[in-house]
Formats: structure tokens, C-alpha cells, sequence
């Protein structure tokens, strides 16, 4: 089952799962405001996904932005950026999806088709 991190009013989320449902994709729906995932989900997708830990913070975000953190993240181990990403799910881009193998950080359509169908 795919588990797929989204915010209710996120348009990308939005799009996101209007393309997996038509396309028949099954998955598990959570509120990434309501249930952020905790630092064993963090630093599970972010082993497995084999991208840069700053890819998986949502810089477009107003609380990223609030907490000036392009400035910080360089300053900050590992340890602490998951953490971070923990404590509020607003800081996590989004969607957020995790299959058995994958880790998928966004809407990006043919990485999507690639992955998933």
C-alpha cells in the first residue's frame, strides 16, 4: 500500500491525488498538518528515497520562510534537520509518498508514471 502525505488545501496535492485515483492507484490517505510522520518515518523515506535531506523541506512554505531557514538548514546536522521535519508537517514538502521501494517528494507527473504505474 502507498502511503501519501498530504495537506487538504495544497494544490499539488490536489493534483496529486486526482492523478492517482485515475489512475486506479490504491494508497493511504494522511492529514500532513494533522499527523506529520515522526523522525523514524523522516529518516526512513529519506534513507530510502537516496535524495539530499533538503529536498524533503517544503521551501515554498510560509512557516519555512517565517523561520528563515535557506539561511539555517546549512548549519545544522542531520539529526537536527529531522527533527525539524518532525515537528510540524507544514515543513515537510508535499506530497509526500512512500511505496515499499520509493520515496516520492512533490508532483512531478513522469517521475509519478515512472514509479508508480
Amino acid at each position: 500500500m502507498i502511503k501519501v502525505y498530504c495537506y487538504e488545501r495544497c494544490t499539488t496535492c490536489k493534483k496529486a491525488l486526482k492523478w492517482l485515483d485515475e489512475n486506479g492507484i490504491k494508497y493511504e490517505l494522511t492529514d500532513i498538518k494533522a499527523n506529520n510522520p515522526d523522525k523514524k518515518t523522516i529518516t526512513e523515506a529519506y534513507k530510502k528515497s537516496g535524495k539530499p535531506l533538503k529536498m524533503f523541506f517544503n521551501t515554498s512554505g510560509q512557516l519555512y520562510r517565517e523561520m528563515e531557514l535557506s539561511k539555517k538548514l546549512k548549519d545544522m546536522s542531520e539529526a537536527e534537520q529531522i527533527s525539524l521535519l518532525a515537528s510540524d508537517g507544514m515543513l515537510v514538502k508535499r506530497p509526500l509518498v512512500i511505496t515499499n521501494g520509493n520515496v516520492l517528494l512533490g508532483f512531478k507527473q513522469e517521475e509519478w508514471e515512472e514509479i508508480l504505474l
